[in-house]
């Protein structure tokens, strides 16, 4: 699984930090770090990460797709 997040769309509310805080952090005032690639055994704390956007800037998708 990857995961890709559009730091364009991205406005730091945090909300993925909050569904999935061992794959987001925001360290400073607006960075946003990720796992670009977790375990496909996590996709259901990544697929609540990504429905808690928002601005919808995160990407989650199955490399054998």
């Amino acid at each position: 699984m990857r995961v890709s997040v559009d730091l364009n769309l991205c406005q730091a509310y945090a909300q993925c930090c909050y569904a999935a805080p061992r794959y987001f952090r925001i360290d400073g005032r607006e960075a946003l770090f990720y796992d670009p690639s977790p375990a496909a055994a996590d996709r259901v704390e990544i697929e609540r990460a990504r429905l808690a956007c928002p601005v919808q800037a995160i990407r989650v998708q199955d490399p054998e797709a």
